[in-house]
């Protein structure tokens, strides 16, 4: 069976906003830096789980975002939407996960981002570190 998320790649001032992780057993990729983003419902189109997903991760109402890439597999059907964050970080509630970050290319690459409130270096779930290939390669 195939497990269909939809994924935001979103950009403020040059950073990407980040979300960690919770370090729950059972979830996908735990106490690992991602995107806010997650499941399609039945019936859901991808554009809508991404615009669902965002009000209630951070509490943000995103625009229609274009989508940017897609990436299947026989486990997973993910869709990304690249786009703008137009509030400051301070405006958005965190209601899943441990902490966000606006982090940099640089950071990124670097493949483990800080965490203020854990005060130490995670790593990226796979799904983000596919979206900073697909940034480098546009860069």
């Amino acid at each position: 069976m195939t497990f269909a998320v939809a994924l935001a790649m979103l950009e403020r001032q040059g950073r990407w906003l980040l979300q960690l992780r919770d370090d729950i057993e059972g979830i996908v990729h735990p106490g690992c830096w991602g995107l806010f983003g997650g499941h399609l419902d039945p019936g859901e189109q991808p554009g809508q789980a991404m615009r669902r997903e965002l009000r209630e991760e951070i509490g943000w109402e995103a625009p229609a975002l274009p989508l940017w890439f897609e990436h299947h597999d026989a486990q997973l059907s993910a869709h990304y939407f690249l786009g703008s964050l137009t509030v400051p970080l301070a405006a958005l509630e965190l209601h899943e996960g441990q902490d966000m970050v606006l982090a940099d290319l640089e950071e990124l690459r670097s493949g483990r981002i800080w965490s203020p409130r854990l005060r130490e270096r995670r790593g990226l779930a796979p799904s983000l570190a596919r979206a900073v290939r697909r940034l480098e390669a546009t860069d």
